[in-house]
């Protein structure tokens, strides 16, 4: 089984109240290879290290089967100072 960009972005849309969720299919369509860009303010006071645990755990299951996945979180406030 394979997973789609729009599957993973509804998928951390969802459990994380995301603003924002950017997912790149790196693998050429077959679903093994991901990089995502998540806004959300669930990332407010904790570590980069939490929140991508935080992001690893939602996926978990997903990511048995996904080879290479590449995250970068943002809170709401960090993402309007990248965007500028």
């Amino acid at each position: 089984m394979s997973y789609t960009q729009e599957y993973i972005q509804d998928k951390l849309t969802k459990k994380l109240n995301a603003s924002h969720v950017e997912v790149t299919d790196d693998s050429d369509g077959c679903g093994s290879k991901f990089t995502v860009i998540i806004v959300s303010d669930e990332f407010e006071g904790k570590t980069l290290l939490q929140q991508h645990r935080l992001v690893h755990s939602i996926l978990e299951e997903e990511l048995k089967i996904i080879h290479a996945f590449s995250v970068k979180t943002f809170t709401s406030e960090q993402w309007k100072k990248q965007q500028i």
